[in-house]
């Protein structure tokens, strides 16, 4: 099955996913507001501002055109930052084909409204099928064809499953859920939760204790997508734990790198986007809302906020109370 798919942003994770589909044989368009990186991509198949040394398949196309872009397709992946979705969705309106489903791509809730991608997407796109993809997957990876796993929500089971099967290849391979919610809570808080880990290892505690944090940000993860009814099998798949480990564990992971600039005393100002950075204040305040108890992630906000040290987060992060790590209610290991 092949599908022409049209992708929304060019910075590294749009480029990656463009390139990977257009490997597994689809019709692929790429939308960039840069008209000059647009221009490499299509000149020398490069895109050397956010993917420097990637080779970009010939088939590719990138243009700074949206209505050229979004011409007859059957998917749409937004995969522009997600403050910028809401945007990027009001300028796609009227141009999108009636019946195409659109993917939000980008991990991240936004701290204006608090809403999730696709509440965003659906506030300017109401008559379309939305969908989420995530995963683990590094752009590094993905725009290689390296093999990656990652998980796509919609709706409609049926219409996940379908999509999941026409899009997957022998590199990306995609499974299906209906649960958006979830997919959508494990890929926005798992960056959060990397970067409180980063600033452990920037004081360098050592890899237990950051296995102790991961553990602890997976149980504050799960606890609050449990409140906003994610189901527990998605918390503990591929868009939830899955994607927790391999962020917090790696420094292709930018918002792990961000913490570690943190954690050891370096000038952040110059670093890439990191979304967890705009993710954690209005994350804290949804577990404020739900009253949920999540301390790995209220310490990072108060270290990002420049209320806390790193120095101080570390220790407040490893000398919580003991209690009982699983049993009753409340019983875990935060």
């Amino acid at each position: 099955m092949m599908f022409r798919i049209s992708v929304l942003g060019a910075g590294a994770w749009g480029t990656a996913l463009a390139a990977a589909f257009t490997r597994q044989r689809h019709d692929v368009r790429l939308w960039g507001r840069n008209a000059t990186i647009c221009d490499e991509i299509n000149r020398d198949r490069t895109n050397t501002a956010y993917l420097d040394g990637a080779v970009l398949p010939d088939r590719l196309w990138a243009s700074a055109d949206l209505a050229a872009v979004l011409k007859a397709a059957e998917i749409v992946l937004f995969a522009a930052p997600a403050q910028s979705t809401g945007e990027v969705a009001a300028r796609a309106a009227g141009l999108v084909a009636r019946g195409s489903a659109l993917i939000a791509c980008s991990k991240g809730i936004d701290n204006r409204t608090g809403r999730m991608q696709s509440e965003v997407m659906a506030e300017h796109l109401p008559d379309h099928a939305i969908g989420v993809l995530s995963g683990p997957s590094f752009a590094a990876d993905v725009v290689r064809g390296l093999p990656t796993a990652v998980t796509l929500a919609m709706p409609e089971l049926d219409a996940a499953k379908r999509l999941a099967s026409g899009m997957s290849g022998d590199a990306v391979r995609i499974y299906a859920s209906d649960d958006i919610v979830g997919v959508q809570i494990g890929g926005s808080l798992k960056n959060v939760m990397a970067i409180a880990v980063g600033i452990c290892r920037g004081g360098g505690m050592g890899a237990s204790a950051e296995a102790a944090l991961i553990t602890r940000g997976y149980a504050e993860l799960a606890r609050l997508g449990a409140a906003m009814g994610a189901r527990s099998e998605t918390m503990m798949g591929l868009s939830g734990l899955g994607d927790l480990v391999l962020t917090c564990s790696s420094e292709l992971s930018r918002n792990f790198s961000y913490g570690i600039a943190v954690g050891s005393g370096r000038d952040v100002s110059g670093l890439k986007l990191a979304e967890g950075v705009h993710t954690v204040s209005i994350a804290n305040q949804i577990a404020a809302k739900h009253g949920i108890d999540c301390p790995v992630m209220h310490t990072a906000g108060e270290v990002l906020a420049g209320r806390m040290s790193a120095e101080d987060a570390r220790i407040a992060l490893m000398s919580r109370p003991v209690r009982a790590e699983t049993g009753k209610p409340g019983g875990d290991v935060s």
